[in-house]
């Protein structure tokens, strides 16, 4: 009987799969999908559950890192290079020289990683409280950051002369972290769009950039032998709007008048992919796309999420912009922000505290996120049933700035004495209480909503707990120290028993009452520079 059903549900799925055709289908002429439990299909997909020590986890760190922080003119420099009149258009020029001479292609050898240093970075992440750790394995700007066999514009052959993937991998695996990569590299096709532009004032007027260059261009020059169309991805016709510097985000995915990919674009994605996870074994895959990559026209990301289910039970990959079937499938990632309730499905936020390249600006103007902003947002995620991915910027020679150095110390001080709040937690009846937890906030496409929640502060708390405790998290230390929680007040809904004892990590006892009001509490002065985390014997 079991058999029989087996088999039917084995024939619906195939029916399935048979009935879905795709535009821009990938072939396995190179990398062939892991057979096994799952097929690459979303109904397949949802047997697979989150794992628990993933859920477990709640916080992971991300080296978001590449040849775009060469210049130190922030994220996405690689496509604004290219966009006249921008910031990064303009450093480019005065540094570098004028792209239809110096394109990104040229900026790849400077990116040196001379004092990068991935055992010393992974074991103070996990002294910060990383219980997982991601890597960039390729960015928009298409360049992979491994010895990949099917993309010769990698960290092996230019740049590091490096495998940063292997390095990173080796790193994690010492101090015992699962690994994360990323990859981004599958919207090259209409990032990378402005390099086929030209400058429409100016001497260099109606000079082309170099993103329409090609192999035989490159005689004579350094890059002789390559292609640059295997980085650019530009030979083909331009999308509709392509001189609009923001439509890359109403095309993001792959609708609104997007050139279609061609088959061996997707399929080179496909590879590069299955390549990596293969080699490195990651437990974790983050998509920086809607859904999965080029969804809705192609099977490309339900064959990579399936490779890597039927490779490794444990594996967690993550897309943006789900429905609630498909968060049943792969992980919801929200990008710097978060929704303002609990999600039954686990979750994550995708956050940084500067920009997602280096930044010199940010740095310069002391516009980094504070220790405290990050523990505010990481507490606030967690008692809605969610992690926190942060990133820390690193500049193009592998390290931090002591600016970032100090968040770290901060981050790790905290964590050190509260961390028993976070990690192996589960949300509570409720996330919280106060002004923002009661007020509307609203997403911006993929998330963007991290603002609205910048004004949080002792009025409100979140909550979370073990079998054992219940930990009310004050998002601040009150001047006078009293602290009122209504949603704990005598004969609420929510706990069975009365309050029998309040213990403040870091510092002991405390005494409590329970009154119509709430478990009022008078804190002692402030025993960290963030938050106090109340632990209640439940």
């Amino acid at each position: 009987m079991r058999r029989a059903w087996m088999m039917m549900v084995a024939s619906c799925w195939m029916a399935v799969m048979a009935a879905q055709e795709y535009e821009v289908p990938v072939s396995e002429a190179h990398e062939q999908m892991q057979k096994g439990q799952y097929a690459p299909t979303w109904e397949s997909l949802q047997k697979h559950q989150t794992p628990e020590w993933f859920r477990d986890a709640k916080f992971g760190i991300w080296a978001h890192w590449g040849p775009q922080c060469v210049e130190g003119s922030g994220d996405w420099m690689a496509r604004e290079m290219y966009m006249e009149g921008t910031k990064a258009y303009e450093y480019h020029k005065a540094h570098y020289g004028h792209p239809s001479e110096v394109g990104f292609k040229d900026i790849l050898p400077l990116f040196k990683a001379e004092n990068w240093d991935p055992e010393k970075l992974v074991e103070k992440y996990k002294r910060c409280g990383a219980q997982y750790f991601f890597v960039l394995g390729n960015h928009h700007d298409n360049y992979d950051l491994w010895d990949s066999q099917y993309q010769p514009w990698n960290s092996k052959n230019i740049g590091p002369k490096k495998d940063i993937l292997d390095g990173w991998a080796k790193a994690a695996k010492k101090a015992g972290l699962p690994l994360g990569i990323s990859f981004h590299a599958d919207h090259a096709w209409t990032w990378y769009e402005p390099s086929q532009r030209y400058d429409q004032r100016g001497e260099k007027a109606g000079v082309y950039y170099d993103g329409k260059l090609t192999k035989a261009d490159g005689k004579g020059k350094w890059w002789e032998g390559l292609d640059p169309q295997e980085l650019y991805a530009q030979n083909h016709e331009p999308s509709a709007f392509t001189w609009s510097n923001v439509q890359v985000h109403q095309q993001w995915g792959w609708t609104h008048g997007v050139t279609m990919p061609t088959q061996a674009y997707v399929t080179n994605f496909y590879d590069r992919a299955l390549d990596a996870i293969n080699r490195y074994q990651p437990d974790l895959v983050y998509f920086d796309v809607e859904v999965l990559p080029f969804y809705g026209i192609s099977d490309a990301g339900l064959k990579i999420t399936t490779h890597l289910y039927n490779k490794n039970p444990r594996a967690v990959v993550f897309g943006k912009i789900l429905n609630e079937e498909q968060r049943k499938a792969i992980t919801w990632d929200v990008e710097r922000g978060a929704p303002n309730e609990i999600i039954e499905e686990p979750w994550q936020t995708c956050n940084c505290i500067g920009g997602w390249h280096y930044n010199t600006e940010i740095y310069e103007k002391g516009w980094y996120k504070s220790a405290e902003t990050v523990v505010k947002q990481l507490v606030d995620i967690v008692s809605k049933n969610g992690n926190l991915l942060l990133s820390i910027p690193l500049r193009a020679d592998g390290t931090y700035d002591e600016k970032e150095a100090q968040i770290l110390d901060d981050l790790e001080a905290w964590m050190t004495v509260n961390g028993e709040s976070i990690f192996g937690t589960r949300p509570w009846k409720k996330f919280g209480e106060g002004p923002v937890a009661e007020k509307t906030v609203d997403f911006n496409g993929p998330g963007f909503n991290d603002g609205q929640y910048a004004d949080i502060d002792y009025r409100d708390v979140r909550f979370n707990q073990t079998k054992k405790y219940l930990y009310a998290t004050v998002m601040g230390w009150p001047e006078d120290g009293k602290v009122v929680v209504r949603s704990l007040a005598k004969g609420n809904p929510y706990l069975k028993r009365s309050i029998s004892q309040v213990y403040l990590l870091g510092y002991g006892k405390l005494k409590a009452q329970q009154t119509a009001e709430g478990l009022c509490i008078q804190l002692p002065g402030p025993t960290n520079k963030i938050a106090p985390v109340l632990r209640i014997t439940k």
